[in-house]
């Protein structure tokens, strides 16, 4: 049995009062006394001021920060993508999780502030509603070929080695889901 990510933070955190013998709360209150809202602050914080070794420190600082900022459900995190001005960008979105779910049952997808990370065992792409007229897809494929609608990826997010512009929910085609295909299986 696998834990999803707020199952293991709750895991860690558990073991971090147990060390500290303080709790959450404690933790939520000393960062707020502090003024410090950026989250490499809070994990020096921890690191400096609570001897919490790297990956300690930066669960507390993320955990203290969901308490402080309220945490999103992951359907409100898409809602907020899609409203406005790229409200229209919605069905768009909906065809390519339509095509992903189809891969298999350990897809996981990990809605972020700004764009949705789909991942198996690792991130194999990210669907982002870059402008108000378009999502730009990014994907996780070492060594495929560029092409004029496959693009170089990696300059315009770090993360992706491909690029794929989609303007229109007609652009969720089998070239584009063969792609989608392929960084899902590279994913293990």
């Amino acid at each position: 049995m696998t834990m999803d990510r707020d199952e293991m933070t709750q895991k860690i955190v558990s073991k971090i009062e147990a060390k500290t013998g303080k709790k959450l709360d404690f933790f939520v209150k000393a960062v707020r006394d502090a003024k410090l809202t950026k989250h490499k602050q809070i994990l020096n914080y921890f690191k400096d001021e609570h001897g919490l070794s790297y990956g300690y420190a930066n669960t507390m600082a993320h955990a203290v920060r969901d308490v402080i900022e309220g945490v999103k459900s992951e359907d409100t995190l898409v809602e907020e993508q899609y409203v406005g001005a790229k409200a229209d960008l919605k069905p768009i979105y909906d065809a390519v999780m339509r095509a992903v779910g189809k891969f298999g049952k350990d897809v996981e997808i990990a809605p972020k502030k700004s764009y949705v990370s789909l991942r198996r065992k690792t991130q194999f792409a990210i669907i982002q509603p870059s402008t108000k007229t378009r999502i730009d897809i990014g994907l996780i494929i070492k060594g495929k070929e560029i092409t004029d609608r496959l693009e170089e990826g990696s300059k315009w997010n770090g993360m992706c080695t491909h690029r794929v512009r989609v303007m229109e929910k007609g652009e969720i085609d089998s070239e584009l889901v063969g792609w989608l295909k392929e960084a899902y299986e590279a994913a293990v």
